[in-house]
């Protein structure tokens, strides 16, 4: 055996030593600058419609513009502003307006491009409306502008981006104010610079927020699905275990038939002898297969029940078990009485078992009925009880999941029907349907 060991290394610089930490971080910085604001600045990304536009008629059919109508409003904010402070009028006002307003409208589709054309504007707006004062380099709708452009680009990005462009607002703000704003006693970097990091902050929180609450939602929904299939798979392995029984007893009986029969005829033929054989063997093969499936599905904590598994016939005793905890409960029999096959049986009393805890559980006080309708083709069985009498005094109780999700999956094991859902009155109701074939009672009648 060969063994081979990869041996990593940094990249080498220029001189072939490897680089530093802090080498590879300025050089990852710069390529997230050039990222966020050179890669594609300029590239269409029009301001989308937000969901409340969906609604029809009226007025919510227009409200998913409303985003696009306050930027409109800030970029004709900004440019009154422009207007109101330049000196003099004519051209050059009309000129600083325009400037004003156009970084603003540009952020609806080329965001990353409006902040390089509001810097641009900031520049001919200080030369055309000839700022003095406290007016640089940012005159008064300048200022307005260039703080709403960043606004609504760091909104429409990511906070990475948010961060590039308060750095660079800065190093404009300082390099105008050091090579061209040598004749001004103050300027207005400082107030820029103190406001554009508050909104930024605002801005980046909010989008920290919008990521954690997503990603906690993601995680809910990933988690709702797993108990929902851990759930499935604990009922299916319940069923399974109550259903070894009923399949063992048969399965006996069908070996131990298969071994007698010969004996019970005089002077069986040959082949006769050896079909019985067939069947006693696949009979015995089929139950030590069935004993060993449980063995996988069974828990190790499981013990099998010492009594058999219940049938419709129990359900009195059930009955009256519900009754002392405090549900109020009656029964109906429609239909001639008989004897259905054990795995119908056991499924229909876990079914009205389950539904009458969920009576007891999520209306407490409350009565109930079960009723039981032996018909031509199955059975019919229908669980329904009353609202609560106290409804405010009931405490939620979700529970795991597993009781519609049991009675599904017995019902889906016999090819059943099956509605659960509120009653007209405020309580709740289970139907179900197993199909029975007639052979299958005959069979197990006889």
């Amino acid at each position: 055996m060969t063994e081979t060991t990869h041996t990593q290394t940094a990249p080498a610089g220029a001189a072939g030593r490897p680089r530093s930490p802090e080498w590879r971080l300025a050089g990852d910085a710069l390529r997230g600058l050039r990222q966020d604001l050179f890669d594609d600045a300029f590239a269409y990304r029009p301001l989308p419609r937000t969901a409340a536009g969906d609604r029809p008629g009226g007025l919510g059919r227009h409200s998913g513009w409303t985003p696009h109508a306050v930027v409109v409003g800030l970029g004709g904010l900004a440019m009154l502003v422009a207007l109101a402070s330049t000196a003099g009028s004519g051209l050059p006002s009309l000129l600083c307006g325009l400037l004003a307003l156009g970084p603003v409208l540009l952020t609806l589709v080329r965001p990353v491009g409006a902040f390089w054309v509001s810097l641009g504007a900031t520049t001919l707006a200080s030369v055309v409306g000839g700022a003095t004062g406290m007016d640089w380099p940012w005159g008064p709708g300048s200022f307005v502008s260039h703080l709403t452009v960043v606004t609504v680009v760091a909104i429409r990005t990511r906070p990475r981006t948010a961060a590039w462009m308060w750095v660079l607002t800065a190093v404009y703000g300082f390099v105008a104010d050091t090579l061209l704003g040598w004749d001004r006693y103050t300027t207005d970097v400082a107030p820029m610079l103190i406001l554009s990091a508050l909104v930024l902050l605002v801005v980046t929180v909010r989008h920290i927020r919008r990521q954690a609450q997503r990603e906690v939602t993601e995680q809910r929904t990933v988690t709702a699905e797993e108990r929902s299939r851990r759930t499935l798979l604990e009922e299916r392995t319940t069923i399974a275990r109550e259903l070894h029984d009923v399949v063992a007893h048969h399965m006996s009986v069908v070996a131990i038939q298969a071994e007698a029969a010969p004996y019970r005829v005089e002077n069986p033929p040959e082949e006769l002898e050896k079909a019985f054989a067939t069947i006693r063997e696949n009979a015995v093969a089929a139950l030590t297969e069935l004993r060993r499936v449980l063995g996988v599905v069974r828990a190790e904590d499981y013990e099998a029940p010492d009594a058999p598994q219940p049938t419709l016939a129990d359900l009195d005793r059930l009955l009256a078990n519900v009754r002392q905890a405090g549900l109020g409960v009656e029964k109906a029999v429609t239909g001639a009485v008989r004897e259905l096959p054990q795995g119908v049986e056991l499924s229909a009393y876990r079914i009205v078992q389950e539904a009458l805890s969920n009576s007891l559980r999520h209306a407490p006080g409350a009565d109930a009925r079960v009723e039981i309708g032996y018909v031509l083709g199955g059975l019919g069985l229908r669980v329904v009880n009353g609202p609560p009498p106290a409804p405010h005094l009931v405490k939620p109780s979700p529970g795991a999941g597993h009781g519609i999700t049991g009675m599904r999956e017995r019902v889906a094991m016999l090819n059943g029907e099956m509605t659960a859902g509120p009653a007209a009155d405020g309580g709740y109701e289970v139907t179900v349907f197993l199909p029975v074939p007639a052979a299958a009672v005959i069979e197990d009648g006889a």
